[in-house]
Order: structure tokens, then C-alpha cells, then sequence
């Protein structure tokens, strides 16, 4: 059966996500600020989940309607064949956005759908109590503008949950925005690519994991995997092909001043069983050289600093970027920082593209400064 999927994104890689989904190859219904709406059956449900790298979640859309009063609410999910997606012992939550609507009372309109949704099983089922001690169903209401878009959670945990961080440091990055920031760079497998300012190793990883083709979610668990509509057999084959990495020679460097840093992103990449393909040092970024007779790529978190020194230690990092930079011409350097005055700082000019981003609630830039080719 097809359905209508919807990939959240963070605000900036809708294009990003879109491209991942093409890549998948299913249809694009339409791409909008912060989601990307396209074609599938069960197995895109299930294949999306395992390889999207970029998107937040993957949401299953159940109706589209006006509903400016909550009677309009109650009728229009009462519509919906809720028996279809959940069954007699599931349980099911709800939860609810809304943007300019008549509606903005978030407990009224959470009690009024799932009031609605009770219904619906009753005259489906017959009964009229409901245990839900079977699987999770997340039915999200998204208000924009009176118009109510209905939605089932397949994911659960935030595509970030990739299973590998087991070891952390303060403010790490999502790891799909670092793959998001690989994707962005163009860097392929095969190329160097080195991460200074490595944290807890989110950028290394992310790129070792592309490297060898292995699916960001092969090692963790979604909602849609307990959903008695999808076969059970799907999962199982979709899982084989999501570890059947392919071996490559790409060479992945990554470094940190911070020795708890480099112990942590050692860790990390372990889990993520990629620690072969990473060389990970203790090294201050102003002591970084390029591999002799190669050329690569840096793709880099700096630290944000808000305290009082910390401004000048960040100033060194990125005066050193660009030392390595001009030392090393034909290398690329793609820096994110909420620095609006990083690129002067780092190049002394304006870089070659920018890509508004955010990390978390943190409003970035992404500069990309290109090598010579």
C-alpha cells in the first residue's frame, strides 16, 4: 500500500533531506520549510528510517483538513480509519503544534483528537475500553493557519539516536546535522577529510559511516518496527543490507586539544564499530598539518565560546584554520560557528558559499572556503 511520508528536517537541510529521499529513490510530493513530503509503501517506512541521515523523523500522514472549531477537530480525525495503524491493544499518545490557528490550546486539542480516535476503535473494534499495553503510536496534530495535518510517528527516538554516543562532552552536535555538514561539503569516500576540533568524534564518525555505506540506524530500534501492518520480514531484510558495509580506503583524521575529548570520540567510534578507519590524536588545531603529498578536506565544530577568555582562544583556532588553509591551498575548509565574524577572521575575506544553520536552538553560519582544484 502507498502512504504520503513526511521527513522533518531542521530548518536549512530541507534540500539536503530531499536529495537522501531521491537517493532512496521514492517520489517527492513537495518539499516545505522544515519537512519533505514523498511517496512510499511499508518498506520506505522501514528504509527511510535505517538510511535518512539528515532528517529528525519520519512521520506516516493519515488526513489533511479545516478545522477552525474543535467539533470540526473531533469529526475530521473520527474520519480517519484509525484501525488501519493501530490495533486493539495499542497504545497511543497525542501531541500537538499550532501556527496561527484558531485553535492554540494544546491540552484541549490533544484531549479532543484522542477523544476521536476512541471513538473511531470503538465502532471498529467493538469495545469500549482500551488497555494500550501493545506498541507505540505518536499521533502528532500540526496546526498551520486553521488547516490540521495528522501524523503517526514511525521513528520514536529522534533520528539522531544513532546508538553510538556512549560517550559524551559538553554541547555536542546532533549527528545529523555533522552528516548533514559532510553531505554539504561533497567530501567522498575515498578523500581525506580531517576534523580538528573533533568533540566527542559526532563529524568522523558520521563520515566513516558514509565512507563504508553502513545505515545510520542499523544498530537502534523505531516505533514502525512493532506495527502489525508492516512484515515483520521487511525489517529483517532491510536490517541485512544496513550492515553490509562496503570497505573503502578513505582516510579520516581527527583531533582535539582536550585528551577527555579524544578518549570519548575513541569510544564513540568503537560503538559505531569505524574506529579502524579514524586516527584520532590529542593535538592543539594550531599544531595540524596536512598529510604529506595529500589533499583533503576540514569539515569543523569549533567551540562557541560566551565566557570571559574564551573569545580569544576561538580568534587562535580560527587564525590557525587559516594558516592551514594558505599553507595548503588545494585543501577545502568548511567551518561551522555563530561567529558572524569568523570568515574575516579565519581568511581575511568573505568564503566561497554560506549556508545559514542551526545547531540545537543556535543560530550558525556554515562557511565553505574552496580549495584550488
Amino acid at each position: 500500500m502507498n502512504y504520503e511520508l513526511i521527513a522533518t528536517a531542521t530548518f536549512g537541510l530541507e534540500a539536503v533531506v530531499r536529495r537522501e529521499i531521491e537517493g532512496l529513490g521514492y517520489e517527492i510530493i513537495k518539499t516545505e520549510d522544515g519537512k519533505v513530503t514523498f511517496a512510499g509503501d511499508e518498506r520506505a517506512i522501514v528504509r527511510s528510517n535505517l538510511w535518512l541521515r539528515c532528517a529528525d523523523r519520519v512521520l506516516l500522514k493519515v488526513a489533511e483538513f479545516e478545522a477552525r472549531t474543535f467539533e470540526e477537530l473531533f469529526q475530521g480525525t473520527k474520519a480517519v480509519a484509525w484501525e488501519r495503524i493501530i490495533p486493539v491493544d495499542g497504545e497511543f499518545t497525542v501531541t500537538c503544534t499550532t501556527v496561527k490557528s484558531q485553535l492554540h490550546n494544546p491540552p484541549a486539542i490533544q484531549s479532543i483528537t484522542k477523544k476521536a480516535v476512541v471513538e473511531r476503535m470503538k465502532m471498529a473494534y467493538g469495545f469500549d475500553r482500551f488497555k494500550e499495553t501493545g506498541a507505540a503510536h505518536t499521533i502528532k496534530a500540526t496546526f498551520l493557519k486553521d488547516r490540521v495535518t495528522l501524523t503517526v510517528d514511525t521513528s520514536g527516538e529522534g533520528l539522531h539516536k544513532r546508538g553510538y554516543r556512549i560517550a559524551n562532552v559538553d554541547a555536542p552536535m546532533k549527528e545529523t546535522l555533522a552528516a548533514a555538514l559532510i553531505q554539504l561539503s561533497f567530501w567522498k569516500p575515498g578523500r581525506i577529510l580531517l576534523d580538528p576540533c573533533c568533540g566527542s568524534g559526532t563529524i568522523p564518525i558520521e563520515a566513516a559511516l558514509m565512507g563504508r555505506n553502513i545505515a545510520p540506524g542499523c544498530n537502534r530500534e523505531f516505533d514502525a518496527e512493532k506495527w502489525h501492518f508492516i512484515d515483520k520480514n521487511i525489517w529483517k531484510e532491510e536490517r541485512l543490507l544496513a550492515r553490509d558495509g562496503e570497505e573503502t580506503d578513505s582516510k579520516i583524521y581527527a583531533s582535539d586539544i582536550d585528551p577527555k575529548a579524544v578518549a570519548a570520540a575513541k569510544k564513540n567510534a568503537e560503538a559505531a564499530g569505524v574506529d579502524d578507519i579514524i586516527a584520532f590524536a590529542r593535538a592543539d588545531v594550531k599544531s595540524v598539518r596536512a598529510p604529506e603529498g595529500e589533499r583533503g578536506i576540514i569539515v569543523t565544530n569549533p567551540p562557541y565560546g560566551e565566557r570571559i577568555g574564551e573569545s580569544d582562544e576561538i580568534d587562535g583556532i580560527f587564525k590557525a584554520l587559516g594558516r592551514f588553509s594558505r599553507e595548503n591551498p588545494d585543501w577545502s575548509l568548511f567551518v561551522i560557528t555563530p561567529d558572524k565574524e569568523a570568515e574575516k577572521k579565519i581568511m581575511g575575506r568573505k568564503a566561497d558559499r554560506r549556508r545559514k544553520l542551526y545547531n540545537g536552538n543556535i543560530e550558525t553560519t556554515y562557511y565553505q572556503f574552496h580549495g584550488i582544484k
